[in-house]
């Protein structure tokens, strides 16, 4: 055989590896499912496959069977909801009401609402330690995040951050809450142990959401009018990577199992699909009008991004 045969066989090698590692990552909307009024928030329990999404205009929170793509359920809660989180340990499932200044809390089980507990000014994001069976509430108006212990649902704590503090994560592993601050484009990083804030890190241009990778510790901010995705590292509490993504980046979620990160582009209706190896964007995914809210299930692949404006769930497979 000759070298230059060997060659072209390398590289024709070369390509079809290259080409199966493209297959194995390709994103595709395998769905659209039909959610109430002005979706926003999604989250996932992945060991029950079921997907909570709060419905913004019409108070409720629809949940999607993950295995059916249909709605089973839909639950009246407080007025505005927004952001949302399950405890799957204890499967019960956190929804910030923004305009009656609330959280509700629903049993997965039936499906209904067992708790209303009073947070602060606005209430926005929600992020759930299972380990401590804590959540963390950000209120948007009063600058602050509330603390909620899940066993008595009772505010514990309230702690002060930036300005207009929006999406919330945590990493369980390190007990740190990551909260980003619309006004003052910073993060607050707050120490579970203590709940107090332990560094401040400038970001993009009014972050919005926020999404922690914990196999890495890498935490990525969504900063929605500089169209870019900011990748701090955890342990150092410092920005190692700017993305560029879509227009108006407002939710971000991750698949920690895969690496990719999810940013939602509210302006351009799509979802940006970054490679967390090389901090770049793979892919870009026509989704929905509007998309706002994302979350993951690592246990089946599936990324479930809530369209604000068409009132739709779109799911994104990535096989």
């Amino acid at each position: 055989m000759s070298r230059r045969t060997i060659v072209i066989n390398l590289m024709v090698a070369l390509a079809l590896l290259l080409g199966a590692a493209t297959l194995a990552y390709a994103q595709t909307v395998v769905a659209t499912i039909p959610a109430g009024d002005g979706p926003t928030g999604v989250a996932v329990n992945a060991k029950a496959n079921r997907i909570y999404v709060t419905n913004f205009n019409d108070a409720t929170v629809s949940v999607i069977d993950g295995a059916s793509n249909t709605i089973v359920a839909t639950i009246p809660v407080g007025n505005r909801p927004d952001g949302v989180a399950v405890n799957a340990k204890t499967s019960r499932i956190y929804v910030a009401n923004g305009f009656d200044f609330t959280v509700s809390v629903i049993d997965g089980a039936s499906n209904t609402v067992v708790a209303t507990i009073l947070a602060g000014d606005g209430p926005r994001g929600v992020a759930v330690n299972t380990k401590i069976n804590r959540i963390y509430v950000t209120n948007s108006n009063d600058f602050t995040v509330s603390v909620i212990n899940g066993a008595s649902n009772t505010v514990v704590a309230t702690i002060p951050v930036g300005a207009g503090p929006v999406g919330v994560a945590l990493s369980a592993k390190t007990n740190r809450i990551y909260v980003a601050n619309f006004l003052d484009d910073t993060v607050s990083v707050i120490d579970g142990a203590n709940n107090t804030i332990v560094a401040t890190i400038p970001v993009g241009d009014n972050p919005h959401g926020v999404a922690v990778n914990t196999k890495d510790n890498r935490i990525y901010v969504a900063n929605f009018f500089d169209f870019t995705v900011s990748v701090i590292d955890g342990a150092s509490n410092t920005i190692v990577a700017t993305i560029p993504v879509g227009v108006g980046p407002a939710g971000v979620g991750v698949n920690a199992k895969a690496n990719r990160i999810y940013a939602a582009n509210v302006s351009d209706n799509t979802v940006s699909v970054i490679d967390g190896a090389s901090n770049t964007v793979v892919a870009t995914i026509p989704v929905g009008v509007g998309p706002l809210g994302v979350a993951v299930n690592e246990r089946t692949n599936r990324t479930y991004v809530a369209n604000s404006t068409d009132d739709t769930i779109s799911v994104i497979a990535e096989d």
